[in-house]
């Protein structure tokens, strides 16, 4: 019979492992937990869930820590999770099933990542190896990889993560940027790591770091599964950082590869909009093709299958986007249609409407 397990790395995480352990343990025959250093009762709650728990001495890589709980496993297939993840509630254990009986391959999960947004929380969509077959290992001191040539299998198994909420940003603020700059002092110019570097001063508001990181990393990312965030990602930040032209240069020299893609749509939008508001004189020139962009948005409709995607940017925020930019220019009429796409998210088919 072939075997599946549940394997983690954590450290002081009370308040949510029993939340991960719940949601996998109908999915798996075995939970493996190793333990890095906790002060709080994350043991006695692991343990008290189902699962094993094995003490490791932390040493600042991820990888060895990844291999060494997944040396505590005898599964055929193992499921790679953190505490602040859980598997999402109503899924349906038939899609593991296909796994086992497949050529040998990575799975590929779709991970909901949570954020904060305005006062709400909002949401994307990132793809991430997460299903690995007996004897593949991570390399990689942060942010770190399987390290394994077999091929990769998109896995429709739903994982959710809170790790970016506002609380937990702040629990991690500084540890990851320190390893990750020790990372790179070991493999110079990789182009993965300078991407995580660069998210890492964005979501704590360094604008102008996280362009410099993010450019550093376009310049030989090449065709990677994470280009498509990339890309997205460096236009919003030269946006905010004030360097419009620059933006609209790199969207130009994209849009090829992401002529179906909401989100670059959407973000391109967002930049020439800010632009506009930065010099009024171009207004006449740049706003007619921000309404573009937002409509194009709107006839492409949702695509959680592109890595990063934000959930309504093909849909629902865009119809925002609209109304207030229609608002603005006072054309009622347009600003009315496109107000009720926005405030009815369910409505798929109405929303992909120009």
């Amino acid at each position: 019979m072939v075997r599946l397990a549940l394997v983690m790395i954590v450290r002081d995480e009370a308040s949510r492992i029993a939340r991960c352990l719940d949601s996998a343990r109908p999915f798996v025959d075995d939970m493996v937990v190793l333990d890095t250093g906790s002060l709080d009762d994350t043991v006695a709650i692991a343990r008290a869930c189902g699962a094993r728990v094995f003490p490791f001495a932390w040493c600042d890589d991820f990888a060895a820590a990844r291999n060494a709980a997944l040396d505590h496993s005898q599964a055929d297939w193992n499921l790679v999770l953190d505490a602040d993840e859980w598997i999402e509630a109503g899924t349906d254990g038939a899609v593991l099933a296909q796994v086992p009986g497949s050529t040998p391959c990575i799975g590929v999960l779709p991970v909901t990542n949570e954020f904060d947004l305005d006062g709400s929380v909002a949401t994307s969509v990132l793809w991430l190896p997460r299903l690995l077959p007996r004897g593949v290992r991570y390399g990689g001191r942060i942010h770190e990889q399987p390290m394994s040539g077999l091929p990769r299998r998109r896995v429709a198994l739903p994982v959710r993560h809170d790790g970016y909420r506002a609380g937990s940003l702040e629990r991690k603020h500084g540890r990851n940027d320190a390893l990750l700059q020790r990372a790179l002092s070991e493999s110079p110019g990789d182009s993965y790591l300078l991407y995580q570097l660069g998210k890492n001063n964005e979501v704590y508001g360094t604008y102008a770091e996280a362009t410099t990181h993010y450019l550093a990393a376009l310049a030989n990312c090449g065709d990677k599964p994470y280009r498509h965030d990339l890309v997205v990602r460096t236009v919003f930040c030269l946006k905010k950082a004030g360097r419009h032209g620059e933006g609209m240069q790199l969207a130009e020299a994209e849009m090829a590869r992401w002529s179906d893609s909401p989100d670059f749509y959407f973000t391109l939008g967002d930049l020439l909009l800010d632009w506009a508001s930065a010099e009024p004189a171009r207004a006449g020139e740049l706003l007619p093709l921000v309404e573009e962009c937002w409509q194009r948005c709107l006839q492409l409709g949702e695509r959680d299958d592109l890595s990063g995607a934000v959930a309504g940017r093909g849909s629902f925020l865009a119809a925002h986007n609209l109304t207030v930019l229609y608002d603005s220019l006072g054309m009622a009429e347009q600003a009315a249609r496109y107000r009720a796409l926005a405030l009815r998210p369910g409505h798929d088919q109405e929303r992909r409407k120009p």
